[in-house]
């Protein structure tokens, strides 16, 4: 199997990052909704749900950065046939997806109150601490962090933990079935196995 991408299949490297950004999204709704439903407000296990939480977000967003660097040196194979709408929906579906997951972890880092113990191996700081927050938040906007925080946490939680995402991986979740079943094509193969 080819490291690169050719112009029929996605390369390891692709699909490693494809599937363990699924894997991770999936990880960090565990930990959330485990932490929610399971555990109570200030015990240890609700401390250490949260904290691999942030830590999976943290690999989120350093994986996406990734992906994104790997998809500019490495064009995607050429698509499988079908019409200009359907063409520019693909598209465009690609394109939210990488913008939730840039702005999931984004947000979910600038909006939270604590230190994210990375894996409990070492602490990364909250943005609350850095001087940028000082220099840009409290020095520029003049506004607190509790203020700061609210639309980040409106957008990170409601926004797009609770209905964008979903939608975004049910709709693209969907579209591969269809093209796998419904068109008969290549297009879920070149993101497995590359055959047919």
């Amino acid at each position: 199997m080819a490291i690169r991408n050719t112009a029929d299949n996605y390369g390891t490297v692709a699909k490693w990052l494809h599937w363990g950004t699924a894997l991770l999204f999936l990880l960090s709704y565990v930990t959330v909704y485990y932490r929610h439903w399971f555990t109570e407000e200030q015990t240890p296990e609700n401390w250490t749900a949260l904290q691999l939480h942030l830590s999976v977000g943290v690999t989120i967003g350093v994986l996406v950065l990734l992906r994104i660097l790997w998809r500019v040196m490495n064009p995607a194979p050429r698509p499988e046939p079908g019409s200009r709408l359907a063409q520019l929906a693909a598209h465009a579906g690609h394109y939210a997806l990488y913008a939730i997951m840039i702005l999931a972890p984004l947000t979910g880092y600038l909006g939270t109150s604590v230190d994210t113990e990375y894996f409990f191996l070492f602490d990364i700081p909250k943005f609350e601490s850095t001087q940028v927050f000082a220099l840009l938040v409290t020095g520029g906007f003049g506004i607190s962090f509790e203020q700061f925080e609210r639309p980040l946490d409106f957008v990170h939680k409601q926004l797009l933990g609770e209905w964008l995402i979903w939608m975004l991986v049910t709709g693209h979740a969907l579209a591969a079935l269809y093209h796998h079943w419904g068109r008969r094509d290549r297009t879920l193969y070149k993101m497995t196995n590359g055959k047919i």
